[in-house]
């Protein structure tokens, strides 16, 4: 998988774009700023955006070619990041350390979704929200992004599984037409949700 995502992230575009994923925007703007995680950050353009306004930001993905690019941009824009390399179990991250965490098109398969979810809802703190922006299983009848098996497409009823315990502020089943860089474009079906601890 890491050499899929050194491969996408390569070239000099920014293949999902340098400005943050609308969803992760809207929720950022109207809440305190504090400790945000971006699992599976990419090239760093939601953490750019956070960090501009704010945030303290930790980012991680599996790709040195993300991080690079993460890295400029952040550099470009003014801002430093906290950019690890590695999966979320090998990272030291501290519970109940992060106000925010957001997923954003992080497309993992059922067993290890459910015990990822579980893993960083650990790593908030009491009050602390957790946002997800996904595809969900109708995306894959489109070829606007996303993955090609519905087993890493995301339900509303699996998020909220996996979120039993929370509270649920916010959950939608939609489809809305993507403008993030050459791979996010078009119509798409999603699921995002939003839940505090």
């Amino acid at each position: 998988m890491k050499e899929f995502w050194d491969e996408r992230f390569a070239s000099e575009e920014y293949v999902y774009g340098i400005l943050p994923n609308n969803y992760f925007k809207s929720w950022l703007d109207r809440t305190d700023t504090g400790w945000l995680l971006l699992p599976g950050e990419g090239e760093g353009r939601n953490a750019v955006y956070a960090a501009k306004a704010g945030w303290h930001v930790d980012a991680y993905d599996l790709s040195e070619q993300a991080k690079k690019k993460a890295l400029k941009l952040g550099q470009d824009s003014g801002v430093s990041l906290n950019y690890n390399i590695g999966h979320l179990e090998e990272l030291s991250l501290q519970e109940e350390e992060y106000d925010l965490i957001a997923l954003i098109f992080l497309h993992l398969t059922g067993d290890e979704r459910r015990n990822y979810h579980r893993k960083l809802i650990q790593l908030l703190k009491p009050g602390g929200l957790i946002l997800i922006e996904s595809f969900s299983k109708e995306q894959i009848n489109n070829n606007t992004g996303g993955p090609k098996s519905l087993d890493m497409l995301y339900s509303l009823e699996d998020l909220s599984k996996d979120l039993q315990g929370l509270e649920v502020l916010e959950k939608l089943k939609l489809e809305a037409d993507l403008k993030e860089g050459s791979f996010h474009r078009g119509k798409a079906c999603l699921s995002r949700i939003v839940a505090k601890k």
